[in-house]
Order: C-alpha cells, then structure tokens, then sequence
C-alpha cells in the first residue's frame, strides 16, 4: 500500500501536477510508437519481476536464518540462566556469567536453526506471499481475511510439520517424529494462532510483498525462541 499523497510530484489531493504540453505531445505521437513503447515497459517488468527464470531469494535467506539464530540464541541463554542463576552461592562479575553462559553454548543446536531459517523458512515463506499476491492481489477486507484464514490452515501447519522434521532428522530421531507432533507439536501450532493471526493481519494489511518475510521473521524471533524451546524438552 502506498502512502496517500506521498512521493514525486503530487498534489494536495492525490493528482498529479498536469503538464498540458507534455499532455498534448502524447496525444500527437502515433500509436505504433506507443505500442512500442508499452512492449518494451512490459518485457521490464518481467526481466524485473525474475519471471525469466527462478532465483533464490538470497536476502530473504539470509534474514530468516540470523533471525531464526537469534531467537534460538535467546531460547538456549535464558534456559541456561535460570539453571545458573540457581545455583549461584554469590554475586558473580558480568563477564564471568557470559563465559559461564556460552561455555555450554549448543552450537550444532543453533545451526540447526540457522540453516532451517535459510534454507527453508526464508525462502519458503517468500514464494508463499508471492503466491498469494498473484493470486488475491487486491487490498479488500474480504482478501484480508482470506489471506490470514489461508496463513493459518496453511503456512502455519507446514511451518510447524517441518521445523520438527528438519530438528529430529538432525538428531536422527525421526522414528519419534509422529510422538513428537503429538506431544508438542501440535499445541505449539494452537498457541501459534494466538500470536500469529494479529501479526499477519498487520503484515497483508500494511506491510509490502517485499518486506513481508523481514516483518514475520521479526516476529519469528520471539516464535524461534517458543520453537528452540519446545523442541528441546
């Protein structure tokens, strides 16, 4: 959505400043030279747009995976000090709790996560908002609505089933897999809908296609660090 009346040459009502000569030379040129026109700003917009070809959406990669590390990041240091601080006898010097915090650090925890946010969440969840902006591309309530219902029968049930394979085939637990949706998986998908459908309502409704997946993936920090924790009970 673009902002009212904001950017270029824009009147105090949203219309343009008329240019009457150049209105009239438009009207003289020849509509070959239109149609032309027209065809080269079309075949712009296709190379634009990487309809050519697919193309790993590399920033959107790499946003989901520093964004899923923090939020595990997170999970891992608040776990770890609740435990610490219990068994604390006196107060210790900032530095040595840090040490103390990250000496138990679990790094292939944390690579799991990363590499889940840049090899399937960032890009999955692009392609999944492009799909929907093909395919419901008006701002109305209706399409709102139709695409927040879609996020959650969709998006989050997929979102959910994969983190938790992509965690057990990295333990190689996937024969606990099905116990493991059971257990957990399926009321973090419960608890999911409490979170996600006011976020996405603000992400169709305010935030553009190309910021979509920075926007869920700031709020997939807070859900990263609900995920990193539920999966390592």
């Amino acid at each position: 959505m673009g902002s009212l009346g904001g950017g270029g040459n824009w009147g105090p009502f949203g219309m343009g400043q008329l240019n009457f000569h150049d209105f009239n030379n438009n009207r003289r040129r020849s509509p070959r030279k239109r149609s032309i026109r027209e065809s080269k700003s079309s075949s712009n917009s296709a190379d634009i747009t990487g309809r050519t070809g697919y193309q790993f959406p590399v920033k959107q990669a790499f946003m989901a995976a520093s964004l899923a590390l923090t939020g595990d990041t997170i999970a891992q240091l608040s776990q770890r000090w609740v435990k610490y601080k219990e068994s604390l006898s006196s107060p210790q010097h900032p530095e040595g709790v840090l040490g103390a915090l990250f000496s138990e650090h679990g790094w292939l925890r944390a690579l799991r996560m990363t590499t889940y946010g840049f090899l399937l969440y960032g890009p999955g969840t692009y392609e999944w908002y492009q799909f929907l902006d093909r395919t419901i591309p008006k701002q109305t309530f209706e399409n709102l609505l139709a695409k927040v219902i879609l996020n959650q029968i969709v998006l989050g049930p997929t979102v959910i089933a994969v983190v938790f394979a992509w965690n057990n085939l990295w333990q190689g637990k996937l024969s606990e897999l099905p116990n493991k949706y059971q257990k957990d998986a399926l009321p973090a998908l419960f608890f999911g809908f409490r979170f996600w459908i006011p976020v996405s309502i603000l992400n169709f409704w305010l935030v553009p296609l190309q910021a979509r997946v920075a926007f869920m993936s700031l709020g997939s920090i807070f859900w990263n660090f609900f995920l990193s924790s539920t999966m390592s009970r």
